[in-house]
């Protein structure tokens, strides 16, 4: 634990402006620093108890990516070691990466951070379905993250203004964002990724960082005990809007939010299947579902 004060880049965790240049929900209580590296596997499978997190309790807290990348290696060695850790922790995460993808294309950490604060610059939803985009593209589909081809497709498919993407993917702004951001898991003390830092509206109180994955209830408890009540969660959304909102989703993603068995979730998923609302979309370790619709 440590106390939320003091200075970092301009300003505390509390007031801190850096990174987006968008202001603080300030009505809500809690805010969580989510500090994480795209390329990391673990990042990607804490995705589905932070979908669930926000569904139930987002009106508690505002949240906040922080990127601090550091995977870059053409290495052979070293690329084999990462790619051996993508495929052990695909299994245990069930969020399916492929580990190939080093030996084909292995991805910069830092342009693709560099794109994904340029996307940020549009406001934070944009930052969070980019990022969603380069996962897909990069954990599932083995694409060349690198090409800048590639990135223009995530943008695209984000629903970014691709004019102000590529204007702002070429200048000083997404650097110095993630600059802040590094600043800020140095002073932190973070040093692997995920790492969830809690912090209080109130910058008397101590914040909590939580390295690594933990099981749903650990978070549901964190925040708990900064509200200093049990705070009431919210119904999920059907499932279908489910699919809507977020377009291509985990069997494991959808037995975490709606607490059923993957048994259970692909027995939903076919009848689904059959109206035709989604389509099965194989990968190498499970299923990812596609919503048809628009």
């Amino acid at each position: 634990m440590f106390n939320n004060t003091g200075s970092t880049c301009e300003g505390t965790p509390g007031q801190f402006h850096c990174t987006t240049g968008e202001q603080q929900n300030g009505h809500k209580p809690i805010e969580i620093y989510a500090f994480i590296d795209p390329l990391c596997p673990e990042c990607w499978g804490l995705e589905p108890f932070m979908k669930k997190l926000l569904l139930e309790y987002g009106q508690y807290f505002t949240l906040r990516y922080l990127i601090v990348g550091r995977l870059d290696s053409s290495d052979r060695k070293v690329v084999k070691k990462i790619a051996d850790q993508w495929e052990k922790i695909a299994g245990l995460t069930g969020m399916s990466c492929d580990g190939d993808v080093w030996y084909n294309f292995p991805p910069s950490s830092y342009k693709i951070s560099v794109a994904i604060k340029a996307a940020e610059l549009q406001g934070k939803p944009a930052g969070f379905r980019f990022l969603r985009r380069v996962r897909e593209k990069l954990f599932l589909e083995k694409q060349n993250i690198n090409a800048d081809a590639v990135l223009l497709d995530c943008a695209k498919t984000a629903k970014l203004d691709i004019e102000e993407f590529e204007k702002d993917i070429s200048s000083n702004g997404p650097i110095k964002s993630l600059q802040c951001d590094r600043r800020m898991a140095c002073e932190m003390d973070v040093s692997s990724f995920p790492t969830l830092v809690f912090f209080n509206a109130d910058i008397e109180k101590e914040g909590i960082k939580v390295t690594g994955r933990y099981p749903f209830d650990v978070y549901v408890q964190i925040l708990s005990e900064m509200l200093g009540e049990k705070p009431v969660p919210k119904e999920p959304p059907e499932l279908e809007a489910f699919l809507k909102k977020y377009h291509l989703v985990a069997t494991k993603e959808l037995a975490v939010v709606y607490n059923l068995s993957e048994q259970e979730v692909r027995r939903e998923m076919k009848k689904l299947k059959l109206k035709q609302v989604v389509e099965a979309v194989p990968v190498k370790y499970g299923t990812f579902w596609r919503y048809n619709g628009e």
